[in-house]
């Protein structure tokens, strides 16, 4: 649940908010119960899990102020929902789920893996990333973006692609260092020349940036 709590706090009030990928529904009943949104749509490829949610909302159903939704990413998600969280995918599906429809909105995006993916992909569609940051919950590291479908954005180094804007001070530099920590204990293996030098070249990478070498 702190992950979940952690992930809300970046989800700004709107009208309309969508859940895709819901899981249990606690985004949206967070969303609902503290009045951030008038109406809310859930929604999960799979009939099972969406019942999860569906039993968590079953008053703000009941009422009218939420809708569950079976389906695939975005295929049933009108376009015209102000807000879009898609969490807890990889990368790859996240982007797939993009290409299949549309760039909401507005979205908040949290990847499980392979942000950068997600990050090139809403670059090249035009799409604004204004809050691309991270946090930590239970010793695991979480990237959030948040954006809007047109506007533009910051300019991204490979770096920036590869790490985000998150604080160096605080969750993206305890993120780097215990990054730095697996690929150096990965180095005590019998590796291949190969992998031994692409490992040194990340770990390089990551040391150059941390120590403001690069940005």
């Amino acid at each position: 649940m702190d992950r979940i709590k952690k992930l809300c706090a970046y989800l700004p009030r709107c009208t309309t908010f969508a859940d895709v990928g819901c899981d249990h529904g606690y985004c949206a009943q967070y969303m609902l119960k503290n009045n951030l949104c008038g109406e809310a749509v859930i929604s999960d490829i799979s009939a099972k899990s969406l019942s999860k949610a569906e039993a968590l909302l079953k008053e703000y159903i009941s009422s009218g102020k939420c809708t569950p939704v079976c389906c695939f990413g975005l295929e049933k998600i009108d376009p015209s929902i102000n807000l879009v969280l898609i969490a807890g995918m990889g990368g790859e599906e996240i982007v797939s789920i993009l290409k299949s429809a549309y760039i909401p909105q507005n979205f908040v995006l949290q990847p499980m893996r392979n942000v950068r993916a997600v990050r090139e992909y809403l670059l090249d569609a035009g799409a604004q990333i204004y809050c691309d940051d991270l946090f930590e919950s239970g010793g695991k590291y979480y990237f959030v973006l948040c954006g809007r479908r047109s506007g533009g954005s910051r300019e991204y180094t490979p770096a920036r692609l590869e790490f985000g804007f998150g604080d160096l001070s605080g969750a993206l530099g305890g993120y780097l260092n215990a990054e730095l920590a697996k690929k150096r204990e990965y180095l005590t293996r019998n590796l291949a020349p190969k992998t031994r030098a692409e490992i040194n070249k990340s770990i390089k990478f990551i040391e150059e940036f941390l120590h403001g070498e690069i940005v």
